[in-house]
């Protein structure tokens, strides 16, 4: 889940399951639809909300991987599996 703010209320956090988001707008205030067509008008920019969706993606794979969690802003480390590893680009 990640963490937003409400335009009307800006002061309460609210979760939100990024699965169910289809769009993300900037209408110019930022404007989330869901894939049940509910809509939530957030503080956040469309930047900030792709952030905390790549933060919270990332931190699913790392814990699958066993390794720490990512936080939002931090770089993940590629991992190249045994037999999957891409060949030098020249």
């Amino acid at each position: 889940m990640i963490a937003l703010h409400r335009l009307t209320h800006p002061e309460q956090t609210f979760l939100l399951n990024p699965d169910l988001i289809q769009t993300v707008e900037a209408t110019p205030d930022t404007v989330i639809s869901l894939t049940n067509a509910s809509k939530f008008i957030v503080h956040e920019k469309p930047s900030e909300v792709v952030e905390l969706i790549r933060a919270w993606r990332g931190s699913i794979v790392s814990h699958a991987l066993g390794g720490p969690a990512i936080e939002a802003g931090e770089l993940a480390e590629v991992v190249h599996l045994a037999g999957s590893r891409p060949e030098a680009c020249e």
